[in-house]
């Protein structure tokens, strides 16, 4: 598979950024946890690629616009995730990798299990900026509003839900 050589390519776009590196390394790893439970087979080099490039487009988004807001995260993410991906070789699913990375914000855009296993990976990393002690009921119902795979939901409960 293309995974190392993808997250060196990954590392040397967020090379200025290294907490990009560190989120995509744990969304990765939040993945490969999803898929793992839910026993994911045919999806998972999509789905392992898509988490390691998911945010991929934020330092052009920086560049361009002065901010990695989700929405230029999107905008600028596929064509810089087309340009690795081409760069090593990989040609299968392209145009899904890049759909998925270009709607990675944006839930309604959830169509299949492997956009919903990188949505929950996301969330699971997004999550840890929540006061666990104050915000609970909120933890809660995000974990109940957002996550779909059983596995997804119980890590999410084992990490962010007291008692």
């Amino acid at each position: 598979m293309f995974k190392e050589t993808i997250i060196e390519e990954m590392k040397e776009v967020f090379k200025e950024i290294p907490y990009g590196i560190e989120h995509s390394l744990r969304v990765l790893q939040n993945a490969e946890d999803i898929m793992e439970g839910e026993n994911i087979r045919e999806e998972k080099e999509l789905i392992t690629i898509v988490a390691i490039l998911h945010d991929i487009g934020a330092v052009e988004a920086q560049k361009k616009y002065g901010s990695i807001d989700g929405a230029y995260q999107e905008k600028e993410g596929p064509a810089v995730a087309r340009e690795i991906l081409q760069k090593v070789g990989y040609d299968k699913n392209i145009d899904r990798i890049c759909f998925i990375i270009g709607n990675h914000h944006t839930p309604s855009k959830i169509d299949r299990i492997d956009f919903q296993i990188q949505w929950e990976a996301d969330l699971l990393e997004n999550l840890t900026v929540m006061d666990i002690h104050n915000q609970q009921q909120e933890i809660k119902k995000c974990i109940e509003q957002n996550f779909k795979t059983n596995t997804g939901k119980r890590i999410a409960y084992s990490r962010f839900v007291l008692g």
